[in-house]
């Protein structure tokens, strides 16, 4: 089942790679009493995730932050080093969050995985944004298709800042 505007996030923990190593993120010391804005790709380094969806979170991040938002944070069932690769190929690193959720866990719970085993990609992430505050949803944006990047992009999280 889906997760729903006001409902709380399921407890995660999420991987981060840095130029220190790999290290855990638990979702309660992510969201508890801050604004996150949260979205989520089928993939890093795909072709989507890279050239439409991701660069716009971090052109508007200025913009997302200025309107009270903590954090922005990007989500890929990816492993951490795949994840840490992207921050530096998009010049990423220190502007947003780049959270590798490698086993589908957080995405499995909630409701947000999609079969992309036809495409050899496995089971991935749907295409989504959410605004979470203390770990609660405000807003969810889902992607009708993971080729596209309109319903969740940074311009509909502003609209709804």
């Amino acid at each position: 089942m889906t997760i729903k505007v006001g409902e709380r996030l399921p407890d995660a923990t999420f991987k981060t790679k840095s130029d220190e190593g790999v290290s855990e993120v638990r979702s309660d010391a992510l969201f508890k009493g801050k604004k996150i804005v949260l979205f989520a790709v089928p993939g890093a380094f795909t072709p989507t995730c890279s050239m439409n969806h991701l660069p716009g979170y971090l052109e508007n991040r200025d913009a997302i932050l200025a309107k009270g938002v903590d954090s922005i944070v990007v989500i890929a069932v990816n492993d951490p080093h795949v994840m840490g690769a992207w921050a530096k190929a998009t010049n990423g690193e220190g502007k947003i969050q780049y959270l590798s959720d490698g086993n589908a866990t957080f995405t499995k719970a909630v409701g947000l995985d999609i079969d992309l085993g036809a495409g050899n990609m496995g089971v991935r992430s749907k295409r989504y944004s959410m605004l979470v505050e203390d770990g609660v949803v405000k807003q969810l944006n889902i992607e009708d298709s993971p080729g596209q990047a309109i319903t969740s992009s940074a311009a509909t999280i502003l609209e709804q800042l």
